[in-house]
């Protein structure tokens, strides 16, 4: 009986050991702690940025308008930004886009505390932080495969980003809700901007070995139409791209809504909509671990449509729902469909992808999470505001029903796309064996 014991509680370590391996890697495993910290912060930032402009306004209309002015810089600088994390260092340009970003919360709650703020300075502040997502958004992406220098581990760094994202989202609302509810919105400004200190800090102790980046004949242009015509002509990359696409317009602007939920059909107040998110965030936190724990990019196209299939069937159900205990069920589902389906498309991307226009395509991939976003925000706050929000959301929910079944249909085509390029990679072990054993009968003997 000990023995058996001693053998399961080796293969619990084993499978932990696995489930983490990419933090065995020093500059990731710094990244991730950092990252930790701050995103906490950023969470706190969003439902306060939210509740914030529900209390002053009331508006669903103007709930649209400032998640679509955050997110427009994504959309119309992106894929200049792409060409230039493909050109600059990436790690210098994360350490500048965190310290920019620490300044712009240090703003917001300097004038939130002051009781000063208004909806014009939110939008102008939202349309800063933008522009500073729009560089770091793809230089964070790009820069995953610099921090983890095995290939193998790439997919279980992004399942781990994933899964801190949406582990921050667990625990930031919950914390915001608190706060605002016995104080201010501010304080949650003021704390998201202490917390960039973690993630600066984590970047500065990082041991980065300088690499050469390679001379571009061309401007910036030139290189932006060769990183579009390289994804365009890629079927997998480019069906990718266009679910991601479709499902940041149509059903990611949920969250956009979530206040009205938590106010008008909840009839809850700021600790409502923070117990929301975070039931989402639970969701999401189970998605990530589960891709964390996959053992291979094989089989991920299923999971990309089947998980976006979930999200529209979760939304719908939560459009129609006027029970507090249903809403959380179905935002679980809601958070684990849309983690799922977005980290395996990156995973995807990751694996794929030349090197050096890696920052390009995935500068594109931001510009369909972020840049999309704000029309489908703008969209949803317009809708909302004639029909209300629960069918908007319903809508949302068939569309990217529909998306996911056409890409399932669409799924053969990629994988006769991916398939060689996994060969390539020594992904699929038959087609890799194969290839080495024929390689081995082409070379001559040593003498």
């Amino acid at each position: 009986m000990r023995r058996n014991h001693s053998t399961d509680e080796a293969g619990s370590g084993s499978n932990l050991r696995f489930l983490l391996r990419a933090l065995r890697h020093r500059n990731y495993r710094l990244f991730f702690g950092g990252q930790g910290v701050s995103l906490i912060g950023t969470w706190m930032t969003r439902i306060a940025t939210g509740w914030l402009v529900y209390r002053l306004t009331g508006s669903a209309f103007l709930l649209g308008i400032v998640s679509f002015a955050g997110q427009l810089p994504t959309l119309l600088l992106g894929p200049f930004a792409g060409v230039w994390v493909d050109r600059l260092d990436r790690h210098r340009v994360l350490v500048v886009t965190h310290i920019l970003s620490m300044i712009q919360s240090f703003w917001l709650a300097l004038l939130a505390l002051r009781g000063t703020i208004t909806v014009h300075d939110i939008i102008a502040l939202n349309l800063f932080q933008g522009a500073i997502n729009a560089f770091d958004m793809p230089a964070r992406q790009a820069f995953v495969v610099e921090m983890v220098e095995d290939r193998e581990d790439i997919s279980n760094a992004i399942a781990l980003n994933s899964s801190l994202f949406n582990g921050s989202r667990l625990f930031g609302p919950s914390i915001a809700g608190l706060i605002i509810a016995a104080s201010n919105e501010g304080y949650c400004f003021l704390i998201d901007g202490i917390s960039y200190t973690a993630v600066i800090v984590s970047l500065l102790a990082m041991r980065v070995t300088r690499r050469e980046r390679a001379r571009h004949a061309g401007g910036v242009i030139a290189e932006l139409r060769e990183g579009w015509r390289y994804a365009m002509g890629s079927a997998a990359i480019r069906s990718l791209l266009l679910l991601v696409a479709l499902v940041s317009l149509v059903a990611m602007p949920y969250s956009v809504l979530m206040p009205i939920f938590a106010g008008r059909i909840l009839h809850g107040g700021a600790h409502t909509l923070g117990f929301l998110m975070a039931a989402s965030g639970v969701g999401a936190l189970i998605g990530a671990f589960a891709l964390a724990a996959r053992r291979t990019v094989i089989g991920l196209g299923r999971v990309v449509w089947l998980a976006a299939a979930a999200f529209g069937v979760a939304l719908i159900g939560f459009a129609a729902s006027h029970w507090l205990w249903l809403s959380f069920a179905l935002l679980i589902v809601t958070g684990y469909g849309m983690m799922q389906s977005m980290a395996a498309s990156n995973t995807i991307l990751q694996t794929i992808v030349d090197d050096e226009k890696r920052g390009r395509v995935m500068s594109f991939y931001s510009m369909a999470v972020q840049g999309i976003t704000p029309f489908g925000s703008l969209f949803a706050g317009v809708v909302a505001g004639r029909i209300g929000a629960p069918k908007t959301l319903a809508i949302g929910g068939a569309v990217c029903l529909a998306g996911a079944g056409w890409f399932a249909l669409y799924l053969p085509t990629i994988r006769q796309f991916v398939r060689p390029i996994y060969a390539r990679l020594g992904i699929i072990p038959e087609v890799a064996a194969g290839i080495q054993a024929a390689s081995a009968l082409a070379t001559p003997p040593e003498e």
